[in-house]
This record gives structure tokens, sequence and C-alpha cells, in this order.
């Protein structure tokens, strides 16, 4: 777990804490509370590396955007030979 925080840092991910921190902050100020839970849902991501904030879904190494390249790759190969 401290690696995943520490290491492999992006533009992104902090871009995702620190907004999130922002909402939760401004939430708390606000007395908004269901605020804080969606601010904090962010500043999570950022922090923990997971969602779309880790840098994988928009690179296309997500394992469902792979299976979607590989089955479209196959299905122009197999057109192609039709």
């Amino acid at each position: 777990m401290k690696e995943r925080i520490l290491t492999n840092w992006t533009l992104t991910r902090a871009f995702y804490l620190i907004i999130g921190l922002f909402v939760i902050i401004q939430s708390f100020l606000g007395q908004q509370w269901f605020g804080i839970a969606f601010g904090g849902y962010f500043a999570a991501m950022g922090l923990f590396a997971f969602g779309c904030a880790s840098g994988n879904c928009a690179g296309g190494n997500c394992s469902t955007a792979s299976k979607q390249n590989t089955n479209q790759v196959e299905n122009s190969e197999e057109n192609e030979t039709k």
C-alpha cells in the first residue's frame, strides 16, 4: 500500500487529489455533509491510484479496453479475409 501511494504519480492523480480535497473543505465549511463523501471518493482515487485516476483507463491498459481492442482487431482481420 505504501508503494502504491508513493510511486507512479501523474498529473491526473494530483488533480484528482487536489480537487477532492477542495470539495471536502468547501463541503465542510458549507455544512454540506454529502459533499464530503463525494470529495472523499475523488481524493481517494488520487491518493490510492484506483479508477481513472490511476491513468490505466485513458491509455487503453484496462482489461475492458484491451478486450475490446483485441476483439476489434480479430473482427477486422476476419472481414479482410472474406
